[in-house]
């Protein structure tokens, strides 16, 4: 496979893990000077939370390490999403799953699972935090900032 030049992050409403790790890749390009040679964006498998900003806890612990993804917006994975990137990357095996059941035949995305397509840890899928404490929070964010700077390093 080609280097992936555009990707989509994927859990459930599109509230906590997606938008954190879409607010994580987007600081470590832009570290990096090539973020403008990279489309991202994140998505939800589940509608309870279309048009919502992240989560407050996910929002406070980026802020805490100096990013900010206040900006995004909720929205659910669509059939077009499997033509517009290159790579879909899911935070657990239900979103794996789900992917895989919707996306077309003919689909141009590949659709992995984050953390194991990163090789940054031996967990498999980055838990939920949602119904967590700030800890919980702490943690995905920890393994989202690993895995990410692995997968930078192999698209860059």
């Amino acid at each position: 496979m080609k280097k992936p030049r555009s990707l989509l992050f994927v859990c459930t409403g599109n509230i906590c893990r997606s938008p954190a790790a879409e607010g994580i890749m987007r600081h470590a390009l832009k570290a990096r000077g090539v973020f403008d040679q990279f489309k991202l964006d994140s998505a939800g498998v589940d509608s309870h939370h279309i048009g919502h900003c992240p989560d407050k806890r996910a929002q406070a612990t980026g802020s805490k390490r100096g990013i900010d993804f206040s900006d995004l917006v909720a929205r659910n994975v669509c059939l077009e999403d499997f033509d517009r990137f290159d790579l879909i990357l899911a935070m657990d095996q239900t979103h794996y799953d789900r992917l895989m059941k919707l996306a077309p035949k003919d689909s141009k995305a590949k659709i992995e699972l984050y953390l194991p397509y990163a090789g940054a840890t031996k967990e498999r899928e980055v838990p939920d935090p949602y119904y967590g404490t700030d800890h919980d929070f702490e943690h995905v964010h920890d393994l989202l900032a690993l895995a990410t700077e692995s997968i930078v390093n192999k698209i860059v």
